[in-house]
């Protein structure tokens, strides 16, 4: 997973897989990019500042439930 912000256009982007996408506007400024299967592939916000009430906001990003990667035995 790959989250960005473009300040110069006030774009937050999280991108869940590369890959060829199809875009639905879910609102205004507001794009899910799905799959060729349908998964959710990509999220786009824009007016992201705007939207989130400041920069600091962007700045802090917490993943719960996240353990460590492991790996299947074989």
């Amino acid at each position: 997973m790959k989250i960005t912000y473009d300040a110069e256009v006030d774009a937050l982007s999280i991108v869940f897989r590369e890959t060829t996408v199809t875009t639905k506007h879910l609102a205004e400024g507001i794009a899910a990019d799905y799959d060729t299967q349908g998964r959710l592939a990509g999220i786009e916000i824009l007016d992201a500042v705007k939207r989130f009430g400041d920069a600091e906001t962007l700045r802090q990003v917490v993943l719960e439930g996240i353990g460590p990667a492991t790996r299947p035995k074989n």
